[in-house]
């Protein structure tokens, strides 16, 4: 009888933690938001001098990220989010992706995207008020947020697996 009941707590935590990692990779505590709630409101600005709100977005499935120029996790991954998910998404209208630079100005983050040739949009987040809408700590982040603006991926960290992950969610999207 007691080994049937660890037994069952085993599958029990192991089932729980593949769910739980399918639907949140590389999720930590520091993460303020979950999978299926609404992304929280925010404005910023999409070009110096232009102010647009991420609700203006709705509609789009949107990838947002969060990034460093100082951040080597963040160097590997952005030149594969470049690559894999922005060349082959960028002319789809219901594409949208915003990279935002966790306490860089737009004089940073326009000189790292010149300097490592990214086309996507890069942008300042200097004192974290978008980022602390999402997180506490912790870059690179991804989260992906659907048509009808609630965010359906969500991941903490570079793993190449969790970025294939989320790569072949937006394609399955986005076909």
């Amino acid at each position: 009888m007691m080994k049937s009941k660890q037994f069952l707590i085993i599958v029990l935590i192991f089932a729980g933690t593949v769910v739980y990692g399918q639907t949140t990779a590389g999720v930590d505590i520091a993460t303020l938001v979950a999978k299926n709630q609404p992304v929280p409101t925010f404005k910023f600005e999409i070009s110096k001098g232009k102010l647009v709100s991420i609700n203006d977005y709705k509609g789009k499935v949107v990838l947002i990220n969060f990034f460093a120029t100082w951040c080597a996790p963040c160097r590997k991954e952005l030149p594969l989010v470049q690559e894999q998910i922005w060349n082959k998404h960028k002319e789809n209208p219901k594409f949208a992706m915003l990279t935002f630079g966790r306490e860089q100005s737009w004089d940073e983050v326009l000189k790292f995207g010149k300097e490592l040739n990214f086309s996507f949009p890069l942008l300042p987040d200097l004192k974290r008020k978008v980022y602390g809408l999402f997180a506490k700590e912790g870059i690179p982040r991804s989260y992906l947020i659907d048509e009808n603006g609630k965010i359906i991926y969500l991941t903490s960290g570079f793993e190449e697996s969790h970025f294939n992950e989320l790569k072949e969610f937006i394609d399955s999207l986005l076909k």
